[in-house]
């Protein structure tokens, strides 16, 4: 040990000018090193959201490496402008070999600035969807949802994805702007059934379910109204009546939170087979093979004519 600090001593004696550029850009680091850490441990003690920390903590990451590269490089280069040259002819080439992590670069900085998505998003990019967990300079990464788990809800999988998709890929976000999607679900009835009665039942059933949402919904339509051209006329759930093969279709379409949707189908599912299992002119249809005659069970304008 003793040799080597002798080493290190007549290297500094012999070139100080490089002695100096190493002590500063070890003050500078640790300098900024200092500054991030006081600054997380403030941020942890004041703030309880888990989302506000992470972003903290991220964008002092980022703000701390860009200053030390740009203090560091002033150390060490004699000028700006022999830098700016210096990646000048070095980008070129790089360019070329370093296409895809160029792109994610620049996606990056897309993301930050545009903000197509943030962490908490639910986002389906391509044929991925899920909630956005992190988001890094080369890629994103997401919790996903669907695949083979029925509804919109985790798989447990956690998928990494480059930032250059945003580019090529179609993205759609569930969760920015407007917090509220339309979900629909068909409940069919039998003909014989009394389809009025049970319309009836399952409008009341959703305007139940979702009254949470509506109040909330029109406030974030109007600040959506803003940035985009969205305009829904009416929020409020409502039953639509269609005709189908088996039976009557009632289609219920209703707001609901998209990390929400599976329960508040089950919950109108539950409640509307406890109402029509209370009424006996109602029966949910089901694919079935009838023979209809015509001459006793048909209307009287419908009757073929007896022969002469």
């Amino acid at each position: 040990m003793e040799d080597f600090f002798n080493s290190v001593a007549e290297f500094l004696q012999s070139s100080p000018e490089l002695a100096i550029q190493i002590i500063k850009t070890l003050v500078i680091i640790l300098v900024l090193w200092i500054i991030r850490s006081l600054t997380l441990r403030i941020v942890n003690k004041k703030v309880e959201s888990k989302k506000t920390v992470y972003k903290w903590r991220k964008n002092l990451t980022y703000v701390t490496a860009v200053l030390g590269i740009i203090l560091v490089s002033q150390i060490w280069f004699s000028a700006l402008d022999n830098l700016s040259t210096y990646f000048g002819l070095l980008s070129a080439g790089i360019a070329i070999a370093l296409k895809d992590p160029i792109t994610d670069l620049v996606a990056w900085l897309f993301i930050i600035w545009r903000k197509p998505f943030d962490v908490g998003d639910r986002i389906e990019l391509g044929q991925s969807k899920g909630d956005v967990i992190d988001i890094r300079p080369f890629k994103f990464t997401i919790l996903e949802i669907g695949n083979w788990v029925d509804a919109d809800q985790s798989t447990g999988r956690v998928i990494h994805i480059p930032n250059h998709k945003v580019f090529s890929e179609h993205m759609a976000n569930y969760t920015s702007d407007f917090e509220f999607i339309w979900n629909e679900i068909g409940i069919m009835v039998t003909f014989e059934s009394d389809w009025k009665k049970a319309k009836e039942i399952l409008d009341e059933i959703a305007h139940d379910e979702s009254k949470d949402f509506i109040e909330r919904a029109k406030q974030q339509i109007k600040n959506a109204a803003k940035s985009y051209l969205i305009e829904y006329r009416y929020l409020t759930p409502i039953v639509y009546t269609d005709v189908k093969d088996s039976g009557v279709m009632l289609s219920i379409r209703y707001l609901t939170d998209p990390r929400r949707r599976r329960g508040t189908a089950q919950a109108i599912w539950e409640r509307a087979l406890d109402e029509f299992a209370n009424h006996d002119a109602i029966d949910l249809a089901y694919p079935t093979i009838r023979v209809f005659n015509n001459p006793k069970e048909g209307k009287e304008g419908t009757k073929p004519k007896a022969e002469a």
